[in-house]
């Protein structure tokens, strides 16, 4: 089964949410921008609910994540349902952003230009994705992108 199969369980579900803890005790900065805090609301139970994602694109005035487990991961059904109640990154910090969905050929090359600038963060990032080592190689439909800005 690919990893992308399923959302993770266990050991490896703890691990990769271990940096809400940083950013729970308000510890987000010692990240820098390489991964941001994604607070949204349930679709069902409206609560707050967050994760933590990892950035592909930062620049002023938006921030872009992908999702790594495609379309039916929680916090990206929760944002077709309701806007995002706000966005960490480094220093930043936006209540109430934006959000937009990136087409097919924009997110084509976001993933060309961040295996470029990040060749070794790539390497971990592309399977994960259930992406080939060529994103231009990839068959099938490309994860979901969003790029989030100021509110």
């Amino acid at each position: 089964m690919a990893l992308t199969a399923r959302p993770p369980r266990g050991l490896l579900r703890a691990l990769l949410r271990a940096p809400l803890l940083a950013y729970r005790a308000h510890l987000g900065f010692l990240f820098g921008h390489r991964l941001v805090h994604l607070v949204h609301i349930g679709r069902k139970s409206g609560r707050l609910r967050d994760v933590v994602l990892e950035v592909v694109r930062y620049g002023p005035g938006e921030i872009v994540v992908v999702a790594g487990w495609g379309a039916r991961v929680d916090w990206l059904r929760n944002l077709r349902v309701a806007p995002a109640y706000l966005i960490e990154s480094g220093r930043t910090r936006w209540p109430a952003p934006r959000h937009r969905y990136l087409d097919a050929d924009e997110t084509l090359r976001l993933l060309v230009g961040y295996r470029a600038r990040h060749p070794r963060a790539w390497r971990r990032l592309a399977p994960t994705l259930g992406m080939p080592v060529d994103p231009r190689d990839a068959e099938g439909p490309l994860p979901q992108a969003v790029a989030f800005s100021p509110g």
